[in-house]
């Protein structure tokens, strides 16, 4: 029994965490009323490596975390979808890059466009983006060996994650989540992005469920 209660209060700590780096737009209902679908962008990446690299193979290695996270978030999206989870549905990333691409967007440029300027190219309600900072490959995974020291001391920190959901028709921020990164929120990058929607399904706006209670309170309240 003994052995149980440090996993579980560090499950407690995870939890009542990553609820106190969630921001909703209070806006959001009457914002998001009418939209129908969303598009995941590459993630913007940050990279701090220990090892020595030549700008153009740092700004290689930042495209690929950044697709990683892309396509791990549409993997994780697809696997719920199936269920029937969600009330809106997501573009597919090989039709958002091929879009993208066909308007000479990339990578490298994509930051110079707004979220209405982008939502309008790709046809769509609304986009999910976000940035990555990193002091390893994520992709190709993390250390497997941990010591309950370091969770404590820090050396098993990774960087951090900000997911955001901005509204495609005004630009503004719909949603937002930010969390650390380290050995207990996965050992890759579709492993992270598993555990940290997965400690924030009940705070994700386009939940099926979460948006049903959320009527029933209403409804209550009137």
């Amino acid at each position: 029994m003994k052995n149980l209660i440090l996993p579980f209060l560090l499950m407690v700590t995870f939890v009542i965490n990553a609820q106190k780096n969630i921001y909703e737009n209070t806006r959001f209902d009457e914002l998001a009323a009418e939209q129908q679908t969303l598009a995941i962008l590459p993630f913007l990446t940050n990279l701090n490596l220990d090892e020595k690299l030549s700008k153009k193979e740092l700004k290689a290695l930042e495209e690929r975390e950044g697709y990683a996270v892309q396509n791990a978030l549409e993997t994780y999206f697809s696997k719920r979808k199936k269920k029937k989870k969600f009330v809106v549905e997501f573009q597919n990333t090989k039709d958002t890059k091929a879009i993208l691409t066909q308007n000479n967007i990339d990578y490298e440029n994509m930051d110079i466009y707004t979220t209405k300027q982008l939502a309008e190219i790709l046809g769509v309600d609304g986009v999910i983006s976000g940035n990555i900072d990193l002091t390893i490959l994520l992709s190709e995974g993390i250390p497997t060996d941990f010591s309950i020291l370091d969770y404590f001391s820090g050396a098993s920190d990774y960087g951090r994650i900000g997911i955001k959901i901005s509204d495609g028709k005004t630009g503004k921020l719909l949603w937002k989540y930010e969390k650390k990164i380290n050995k207990k929120t996965g050992k890759n990058t579709i492993d992270l992005i598993d555990q940290m929607m997965k400690q924030a399904a009940r705070k994700f706006p386009y939940d099926r469920e979460r948006k049903k209670d959320r009527k029933k309170r209403e409804g209550t309240n009137k």
